[in-house]
């Protein structure tokens, strides 16, 4: 009978084991990424500092900055909506500096019914996070020809469209013409690995108790 049992017992051994060291390694993660959620929303409320020349998106991401300009007019819209508000976009239009640099600035969300108003252009000053936003995927369809509506920010292709280079600035402070800023942060972030470590630490626990009904099973059939 332990000779029909052993194997069963270390397939159950060892399935636990490596189950259990999956939950562990998702509890690390866990831990790993508040952290850097942490640092995130430490740095999203640093104390701004002047627009860099050259910003970097893995150095500069999120760093906080400022800008003075005006906008020029020319601007893209891209699909958005906000819980509690009528259907709508968000605007990034081209913000020429002081220094003659084109850059884009996500001012914010404006609904539908005032997208036609005119808006002002004139000097301005920018307060917002560097932010190199990807949110197309292979199912996001390009931008509408009829309407110029974008579906998915893409920093790269709107800085070719608009003819600016690829620094963008999400306002986290009102630029006017009703626009409301949709200043950012760590929620569109997934920290899911609580959720996947139960996951690994329920198949244990269920691997551990068909192996006791299958060394239950030989022991009964051995009597």
């Amino acid at each position: 009978m332990l000779r029909r049992m052993f194997f069963p017992i270390l397939m159950g051994v060892v399935g636990c084991a490596v189950l259990v060291s999956l939950g562990v390694w998702q509890v690390n993660r866990m831990h790993w990424k508040a952290g850097v959620l942490a640092e995130i929303e430490a740095r999203i409320h640093n104390a701004p500092v002047p627009l860099p020349e050259a910003p970097q998106p893995d150095a500069d991401k999120y760093l906080p900055v400022t800008a003075q300009g005006r906008f020029t007019g020319e601007f893209v819209e891209v699909l958005f909506g906000i819980k509690g508000a009528s259907p709508g976009v968000m605007v990034i239009e081209v913000f020429e500096t002081t220094d003659a640099r084109r850059i884009l600035v996500e001012r914010g969300f404006i609904e539908d019914e005032m997208r036609k108003l005119p808006r002002v252009n004139g000097e301005s000053f920018v307060m917002g996070n560097l932010h190199w936003p990807q949110d197309a995927s292979s199912s996001t369809p390009p931008p509408d020809e009829k309407t110029g509506l974008w579906f998915a920010r893409d920093v790269p292709a709107m800085a070719a469209k608009l003819n600016t280079e690829p620094t963008f600035i999400v306002a986290v402070r009102p630029t006017g013409d009703g626009i409301t800023p949709v200043p950012v942060d760590t929620s569109s972030i997934p920290n899911d690995h609580w959720g996947y470590a139960i996951t690994w630490f329920s198949l244990a626990l269920v691997w551990a108790v068909m192996t006791g009904f299958l060394l239950w099973r030989i022991r009964r059939q051995a009597v």
